[in-house]
């Protein structure tokens, strides 16, 4: 059985100039690993189809669908600070776009129903540099299993529908296999796309592009008296918005260049990423990352000075460095007040009341203190009571400083008192927010080294589980545990 895919491509309106149309090189004895259910019933493509030749042949890159014009995008941008010149996509292969029609997806505008199909993996491509264009099986579970966790997360995320592997190597710091991850979103559009055409001297381009996002993805905007502003502004709220996301679920991206920026404000480009286990502010998740630019204190910092890299690659557009710069200022509030909401909801308010951030700030500095978990430091504040009880003990024994979080507890208590909480129905909405299962990285290990033997049903379960992540599942109870010791040897960097 076929898939009944049809693919179309929006970008190739652009032009030449922004990417180069090229196919995918075919690599050996393609299988199928993993495939994202939700993903497949969003495109309309049942698990059957998945299974087919004809799947795996097009997903793997080794035929062309009718259809389908593959390409490479160009782009710029800023890496660890530096300005890198031209990037592009140097292992990415843009297939075309699918029509989602699974009925969350139906919108008035057809054009909002379509989705970026990429190949990541997929071999070289004009932009490939020093690279060979391949992806090693261990970075593409990583990227599939992540951006399916974070959209558990109910986080903006690029998306995957499937992995394809294969028995051809490829050589990193030892030889490994490859995989091809097959990766989806509304736009790969980044950042990074606009420096380009910007630090080129290329204004005609950049004009062209930014109407074709402002037409495509911003359709709002037109009308307005400077879209190009209203964009910028946009896109700012967006990224402060979910950079908060990322700050209160401990998620850590480490590679937060521009040109792995989303201009629709979603997760994109997994790579060394982490979600903190225990706690430290300073922590940097990327072992290439020296210099702490990416650590964990530092992302929301980072996400603004990305912002302001974005505003200068569309100064010219937008006319006028007030304009700009209004523009630019929504970052600050938007991401403080955000923050601030997702704490208020972490911790089971319903009210906004003088001395709440003093007091999130007082039991994140415990955490802190002792490296406590940061999963099960929110999942198991649900369990405290208006009058102390039995069930907390398991909240009190990831502190090592029992006496200091007591007096905590005890000021808690206080601020439920002054709101009428009601304990029953606060850990209903805490276990809301407060996710019992992340994607560890012990936990991608595990599934890795599995994989590495043919074995994907760790991938698989994986999967199931972190597609509910606030639900108890008892069942799945030891995924929600406290890392292994031998976790803290765990370490990734940017050729993960």
């Amino acid at each position: 059985m076929q898939p009944d895919l049809s693919f179309q491509n929006r970008f190739t309106q652009l032009g030449v100039p922004f990417f180069t149309t090229l196919h995918p090189s075919p690599i050996k004895n393609p299988y199928l690993i993993a495939v994202s259910s939700t993903m497949l019933k969003k495109f309309g493509i049942i698990d059957a189809q998945a299974n087919s030749a004809e799947f795996i042949e097009v997903f793997s890159g080794n035929r062309v669908h009718p259809t389908s014009t593959p390409l490479a995008a160009v782009y710029s941008g800023h890496q660890f600070g530096v300005w890198a010149g031209q990037l592009g996509d140097g292992r990415a292969i843009l297939l075309g776009e699918l029509s989602a029609v699974d009925e969350t997806s139906q919108a008035s505008n057809q054009s909002a129903n379509l989705h970026e199909i990429q190949l990541k993996g997929a071999g070289m491509t004009p932009y490939s540099r020093m690279g060979d264009g391949r992806a090693v099986l261990r970075s593409s579970v990583r990227e599939f299993l992540c951006s399916e966790a974070m959209a558990g997360l109910g986080i903006p995320t690029s998306r995957a529908l499937c992995i394809i592997g294969s028995d051809q190597y490829t050589m990193r710091e030892m030889p490994e296999k490859t995989a091809i991850v097959t990766r989806t979103a509304p736009s790969f559009l980044r950042f990074g796309s606009f420096e380009h055409w910007y630090y080129n001297d290329k204004p005609e381009q950049l004009q062209q592009l930014a109407d074709f996002v402002i037409q495509q993805y911003y359709p709002h905007l037109q009308e307005l008296e400077n879209p190009y502003q209203e964009l910028l502004k946009e896109v700012v709220i967006k990224t402060a918005e979910l950079v908060a996301q990322w700050q209160t679920v401990g998620f850590m991206h480490g590679v937060l260049n521009t040109d792995n920026m989303s201009i629709l404000g979603l997760t994109l480009d997994y790579g060394p990423f982490g979600f903190m286990d225990g706690f430290d502010p300073a922590h940097i998740c990327n072992h290439s990352d020296s210099q702490g630019r990416y650590s964990y204190q530092m992302q929301a910092r980072i996400g603004q000075w990305n912002c302001h890299a974005l505003a200068q690659a569309l100064l010219p557009l937008i006319g006028s460095i007030e304009a700009t710069q209004e523009a630019l200022s929504c970052y600050a509030e938007h991401y403080e007040s955000y923050y601030a909401q997702r704490l208020s909801e972490k911790f089971g308010l319903l009210e906004t009341l003088p001395g709440d951030q003093e007091l999130f700030a007082d039991y994140l500095a415990l955490m802190a203190a002792t490296h406590t978990d940061f999963t099960l430091a929110f999942r198991n504040l649900s369990q405290v009571t208006l009058a102390p009880s039995a069930q907390e003990n398991a909240l009190r024994d990831l502190f090592i400083d029992r006496e200091k979080l007591d007096q905590w507890l005890l000021v808690y208590r206080q601020r439920l008192q002054q709101e009428h909480s009601v304990d029953a129905e606060r850990t209903v909405r805490m276990n809301q927010v407060n996710p019992k299962y992340v994607l560890r990285n012990y936990l991608a290990q595990q599934a890795i080294e599995k994989a590495e033997q043919k074995d994907f049903s760790e991938i698989d379960l994986l999967l199931k589980i972190l597609a509910n992540p606030f639900a108890e599942q008892a069942e799945f109870e030891r995924y929600a545990q406290l890392p292994p010791d031998w976790a803290t040897q765990l370490s990734v960097s940017c050729s993960s």
